[in-house]
């Protein structure tokens, strides 16, 4: 057996052994020299730098303040949902899994790959506000890449019923439409903050702190009873269906406090589903103008009573039905030869409602309607409102003073005459109206003495008896006052031939007045047209059931009804 002799083995020179010793040293103490540095001159800007990379301040949502009507019932709410998310830089999903997904949340799938494919962001949603358990649906697919974020989503129980008022939010949470608009800011409360660490994925790993705690939105309670509004919207349907109207407006107001108990408009919409609105969204009650027609004959009545020496039975010719003003010629529906005042509104006489007008000081009779409040915003706290017209009364004509009086010549909203009806129901105090519930009966303001309120009060009940043109207003057990309107739209070139909007306002019971409802049919199209016969039934049939429902007490026997003997404002049955 032969062994190889041994190697020696090289060493190096001790200065090059105490060199490369040097430059290790040399090595360590600049690490040691440049981890001193960071850590102390730019330890903030270093650290700032590190957080921005890994920690992220997240909003901390506020729940939205409830809506509710004067009861509690809820009318708007928010209900916690889950939004569905994606990290495109790190989704991994198989064919499989993306059809599920995409049927799911209801996308399709070329949206889906879009999303997927858009690398240079972090944060994408994919569907948001789904539901709790669509979005365990979603989670039991265990996609990489996707995540979930606790939202809230509006509901509005009530849905089309009471759309006008409440209207609804956006994606983003802000109010659109209605009260969810105009109180925004109060419903809505602060939202709030935290900090938290984030891997790369975009996955929360650590909670560090919460920087300002969320503040909830107000509740905010209405005047509105859900009950009421309910009655109305059926019973206003039922009428725009039967006269194939373009579009309707009622509501009821509490004839001592101004609330408002309903508010309904039609054509509405879904706030739980707001597509396909346009043109539907409009609370036509405050937002629209037309000519209330003979529905502001009671007020000229007031005012002869008030300022122009005339009482109640004072005689006032009619005939022959007619009568030239300027040029123009003034009609009644029929010739009803000598009326008292009292009859002019009962048979309600255009004639006999401009000769009165006339003999008024115009000054006189515009401080009337500017004290009713037409011409003038209610002041309801709704957005969009109105201020409707009435022309200053140093340029009228006689012709316009004397139309004015019947409701031509003038425009006015809804919820204008509504509230001008109250003076009646209070002893000639006009009331402020609210959408809000109030604690307390509010302060009016005095526009007439308690005897001509009351006067007109009994001439408003003498137009649903027999002979007047409301008998279709009628309510079995109880008194009511009322009034009939009938007037044609005004078009860009005039009055429309063919084209009416029908109205009635009532009181009930006229004995102690409890409510005020007013009702407006646009242009219906089945040949009738006359408030007393488009309008008038509407109130007839909310009432008789609002008024039991409120526990009203009957002042009148059961059998009270008179059968209707004309038809609308004044038209005799054949």
């Amino acid at each position: 057996m032969k062994f190889k002799p041994q190697q020696k083995v090289a060493s190096l020179p001790a200065w090059r052994r105490r060199l490369l010793l040097l430059c290790v040293l040399l090595g360590f103490v600049a690490l040691v020299v440049q981890s001193l540095y960071l850590q102390s001159a730019n330890r903030d800007f270093l650290q700032k730098k590190g957080g921005d990379r890994y920690i992220r301040t997240l909003e901390l949502q506020a729940d939205r303040g409830k809506i509710k009507d004067r009861n509690g019932e809820i009318l708007a709410g928010s209900s916690p949902v889950a939004s569905v998310w994606m990290n495109p830089s790190v989704v991994k999903v198989n064919e499989k899994n993306k059809q599920s997904l995409s049927a799911l949340l209801k996308i399709k799938t070329a949206e889906l790959d879009k999303k997927i494919g858009n690398k240079q962001k972090e944060f994408i949603y994919i569907k948001r506000r789904v539901s709790p358990d669509l979005a365990e649906k979603v989670k039991a697919l265990k996609i990489k890449g996707v995540y979930f974020e606790r939202e809230y989503k509006r509901f509005y129980p009530a849905g089309d019923v009471a759309s006008h008022i409440v209207g609804f939010t956006g994606a983003d949470g802000n109010g659109q439409e209605g009260l969810e608009l105009v109180r925004n800011d109060e419903l809505a409360g602060k939202a709030g903050q935290r900090r938290v660490i984030k891997d790369r994925s975009g996955q929360i790993v650590e909670e560090l702190e919460i920087v300002r705690e969320p503040s909830d939105g107000h509740e905010l309670v209405l005047s509105i009873d859900r009950r009421i509004q309910y009655l109305v919207y059926r019973e206003l349907s039922r009428a725009v269906e039967q006269y194939k109207a373009k579009a309707a407006s009622a509501l009821v107001l509490d004839a001592k406090t101004g609330e408002v108990l309903a508010m309904v408009n039609l054509p509405t919409y879904n706030p739980n589903n707001p597509t396909n609105i346009r043109g539907k969204t409009r609370n036509r009650t405050l937002t629209d103008v037309f000519e209330p027609g003979s529905t502001m004959k009671p007020v000229t009545a007031a005012a002869a009573l008030a300022f122009g020496g005339y009482e109640s039975t004072t005689k006032i010719d009619t005939a022959p039905g007619y009568m030239t003003v300027g040029g123009a010629t003034i009609h009644d529906t029929h010739s009803n030869d000598v009326l008292t005042v009292s009859e002019v509104v009962k048979k309600s006489s255009n004639v006999g409602s401009a000769k009165i007008a006339l003999s008024l000081d115009k000054q006189k009779l515009w401080n009337v309607f500017n004290q009713l409040g037409f011409g003038q915003k209610t002041n309801i706290g709704f957005p969009g409102e109105v201020r409707g017209k009435v022309r200053d009364y140093k340029t009228w004509r006689p012709i316009e003073q004397a139309t004015m009086s019947y409701g031509h010549g003038i425009s006015v909203t809804l919820l204008q005459l509504a509230r001008a009806y109250t003076v009646f129901a209070n002893d000639g105090e006009l009331k402020p109206v609210s959408l809000v519930k109030l604690d307390s009966v509010p302060k009016g303001k005095p526009v007439f003495s308690a005897s001509v309120a009351n006067s007109v009060k009994e001439m408003l009940e003498m137009v649903v008896q027999e002979g007047g043109t409301g008998t279709n207003a009628q309510v079995a057990g109880y008194r009511i006052g009322g009034k009939t309107g009938t007037a044609h739209k005004l078009g860009d070139r005039g009055y429309e031939k063919d084209k009416y909007v029908g109205s009635f306002v009532g009181l009930a019971p006229i004995s102690k007045p409890r409510l005020i409802m007013a009702v407006m049919v646009d242009e219906p199209t089945t040949g009738q047209y006359y408030g007393g016969t488009v309008a008038a039934p509407v109130f007839s049939r909310v009432m008789s059931e609002v008024l039991r429902l409120l526990a009203v007490p009957q002042d009148a026997p059961n059998a009270n009804i008179v059968v209707p003997t004309l038809d609308g404002d004044g038209q005799e049955v054949v």
